[in-house]
């Protein structure tokens, strides 16, 4: 293992990342808000109820900021440095790695594939690997897939690790045109691996049209008769590794598990796949670190297993107190852009505090923390201490917590004491692994306290919650080349429903056992890592971002004032071109354009504001006991070019599949019913203000609306500008006709309102 020498330069260092000039920024854009609101408290008797109502909006803007201002204070990062890994660890630790999935219909079996190729294929001894792959869905497209797969990986591992490939997922190597080289012999493999993967495409793809004809292989058996949510537990080991020397020609062991569900039965949706993944992997190898990614977030860099070790394996009195490895998530599309910039500043923000967030994919977790233990149950060396001996291994106790399997039982005593885990024929286990993923196995047990929690569809942020109030820290790496790279849903009625299920999970976390505030005594999380969770909330601020869209809006109708008169005004106006210059050189400091940064504002403030908004009706539902929350998969997609973090595909010959982005796209759910609302709302103030000027009958002294009322009905339908598109346009990138009528009607009682007043 590691050389135990102090005087060795570290394997990973925390970078602060902290600038005066920033701080100072956000100081001054909060100084300005408060002395907004001080304006408005001191002329609030002579304006209407309307001052009221932007008073609230914008006091929970100030809120907002305060938090975020806070999260930045001290931000932070790790820099790996495996070079100094690879010369002192020559033993390295065992991984196991989760792909979840749970429908072929809207998770491709080909993005699955290739993210699973991009993780066989990794610069990591392969008899340190296993890979697992969780099938929801029990489909036996997708296990047909990855036997496909897993004879392609005889031929792509040795490829990548013989020329060094640097992305190693196919559909994003293969983009390239083969590059003149005089190397024949790297001429005649790419040519070679290229044809055949083109060939695991089409079988895939041929499978994908007709499945009946897999029915009539033995292997296929176990998927006769099922239903994705009526089968019993099937676990097929695809792929043994029996080598076992970590040669560069062999494949690591891959294995596809799909748990026994029943229509009577509650299955907790990922979260219980990932605990299903997790008592596997455990009985099969027992890697004391895991890493899980989404099915269509392929590993990017080669080295990012090497990158999380150095952190792991560090040599520091915190070394043993760091419970998992977060890597940020980078995206194919532009409107994602926002998400980028918001895990950048998110995610060094609470790195200098106690870690970032476990965001549900790219991250490398320690399997003894995922059993349950707390940073207060390790000695200084990093062996389980005496009480948490007591309390952990005794034998009632095992059972009780992790179930009734043997098998499962003495490998979680060989977890949390750190045993070296003797390879196994994995063929050999399949019938213990059954018995783990049965409906009833987890009952009277504490899996979902322990291991991925349950109670919110967010297992992510509820996971990462309930790591830090048990006393861990976590890391945060933000490599260039981006280690993970992936897929979000097409614009429109996808990533709403996405966002929402978001949002709605993560106000979820606040009122269940891993709330960061239910623990405010009894949990040891530190006091800004606690308003680090406060971000959940940040859903409610569409309640006031609705509201404060429509105030400029109704204050033109009543020919009232919103914003200050005279110099007073210079406060809004210095405040919205502070912060308007800030988010930009926020997105062009991460290598984003100009038109990126309005497109983003414009689809990220749509998609944000439509999703909060109803993320908010469910927990309201959900706490009155009228409905539950269920978990909605997004669809994945393949892009048809580079993202911003590689280069421009050439215009070749590809047999890639591809997608066509750039519009947003609409249908009669009621989600998109406020968005056209608001865009119509304010076009038709602008429209009843021009009316009133040309007819001279308004005044603009005193305290009626005037310029700045305008400018602000102006910016709200550029923000909304998509909806404005949709009007326009045809098919499904315009506003079906029921929902603009429902909006319309809307719009004239708001009009009337405002106007009769």
């Amino acid at each position: 293992m590691a050389d135990s020498s102090s005087s060795l330069h570290p394997l990973c260092e925390r970078i602060s990342h902290k600038s005066y000039v920033l701080r100072a920024v956000d100081l001054t854009i909060l100084g300005l808000l408060y002395s907004l609101l001080l304006y408005r408290i001191l002329h609030i008797s002579e304006n209407d109820n309307v001052w009221l109502l932007a008073f609230f909006c914008e006091s929970c803007f100030s809120l907002v900021w305060l938090i975020f201002t806070c999260l930045k204070w001290s931000p932070a990062e790790d820099i790996p440095y495996i070079n100094r890994l690879n010369e002192r660890v020559h033993d390295l630790p065992s991984l196991d790695m989760f792909v979840p999935t749970a429908d072929p219909v809207r998770e491709s079996p080909i993005i699955t594939v290739n993210t699973v190729l991009s993780l066989l294929s990794v610069n990591y001894p392969a008899n340190k690997l296993a890979c697992y792959v969780s099938d929801d869905g029990c489909s036996s497209l997708t296990y047909f897939s990855l036997k496909e797969a897993s004879k392609f990986a005889l031929i792509w591992v040795p490829f990548c690790k013989k020329y060094n490939v640097r992305v190693r997922a196919p559909f994003r190597y293969f983009l390239e045109p083969l590059v003149a080289t005089d190397d024949s012999e790297f001429r005649k493999d790419w040519k070679m691996t290229k044809r055949e993967y083109v060939k695991l495409c089409r079988k895939v793809e041929d499978a994908t049209g007709d499945s009946h004809w897999l029915d009539a292989d033995d292997d296929f058996e176990a998927f006769s008769n099922t239903k994705p949510n009526d089968h019993s537990t099937i676990v097929k080991v695809v792929w043994e590794n029996k080598g076992g020397v970590g040669d560069e020609k062999e494949v690591p062991h891959l294995v596809y598990i799909s748990r026994e569900k029943r229509p009577n039965y509650l299955h907790h949706y990922k979260t219980g796949a990932m605990n299903f993944l997790l008592r596997v992997s455990g009985l099969m190898t027992n890697a004391p670190y895991t890493l899980n990614v989404d099915c269509d977030m392929y590993a990017n860099e080669p080295d990012v297993v090497r990158q999380a070790m150095c952190v792991f394996l560090q040599n520091s009195k915190n070394s043993n107190h760091c419970a998992f490895v977060q890597f940020p998530q980078k995206f194919y599309d532009s409107y994602t852009n926002e998400l980028a910039v918001l895990q950048s500043i998110l995610g060094r923000g609470v790195a200098g505090i106690q870690g970032p967030f476990y965001i549900g994919t790219g991250c490398f977790h320690t399997r003894r923390v995922m059993y349950g233990l707390s940073s207060d149950d390790l000695e200084d060396n990093g062996n389980i201490s005496q009480v948490a001996t007591r309390e952990f291994l005794a034998e009632d106790s095992l059972v009780r917590k992790y179930g009734n399997s043997k098998e499962l039982v003495k490998s979680v005593v060989d977890a949390l004491q750190r045993k070296s885990n003797p390879p196994k024929s994995l063929a050999n286990l399949i019938e213990a692994a059954q018995e783990v993923g049965h409906c009833h196995y987890e009952y009277q047990t504490s899996w979902g306290n322990l291991g991925w929690m349950y109670d919110s569809v967010a297992e992510d942020i509820n996971t990462s919650s309930g790591i830090h109030l048990r006393g861990w820290t976590s890391s945060f790496i933000s490599p260039d080349p981006p280690a993970f790279i992936g897929s979000t849903p097409t614009l429109g009625l996808e990533a709403i429903v996405q966002q929402r299920r978001w949002a709605t999970g993560a106000i979820e976390v606040l009122f269940n056992k891993q709330s960061p505030f239910m623990g405010m005594f009894h949990g040891k999380i530190k006091f800004r890592q606690r308003l680090a969770y406060f971000w959940a909330l940040m859903c409610l601020r569409s309640i006031p971002e609705l509201i404060y869209c429509l105030l400029p809006a109704y204050c033109l109708l009543h020919d009232s004032a919103l914003f200050p008169k005279g110099p007073c005004l210079c406060t809004i106006v210095t405040l919205v071109g502070m912060h308007c210059l800030y988010s930009l050189w926020q997105f062009m400091s991460l290598g984003f354009s100009v038109q990126s940064w309005y497109v983003v504002q414009s689809l990220w403030r749509i998609i944000a504001t439509s999703s909060w908004l109803f993320s908010i009706q469910d927990i309201i539902l959900k706490l009155l006991g009228i409905s539950q929350i269920g978990f909605v998969i997004a669809k994945k997609t393949i892009p048809e070019t580079k993202s911003v973090y590689e280069s421009k595909p050439s215009q070749g010959e590809d047999d890639v599949p591809k997608l066509n982005l750039g519009k947003f796209e609409f249908d009669s759910s009621g989600l998109f019913i406020p968005g056209t609302f608001i865009m119509l709302v304010n076009l038709a103030a602008l429209a009843v203000f021009l009316v009133r000027l040309q007819r001279s009958s308004c005044s603009h002294g005193g305290g009626g609306s005037g310029l700045a009322e305008t400018c602000g009905c102006i910016l709200v339908v550029m923000l909304f500008l998509p909806f404005l598109k949709g009007l326009f346009e045809h098919g499904k990138y315009s506003i079906p006709l029921s929902t603009l009528s429902k909006a319309a009607f809307l719009t004239v009682l708001f009009v009337f309102f405002c106007v009769g007043k």
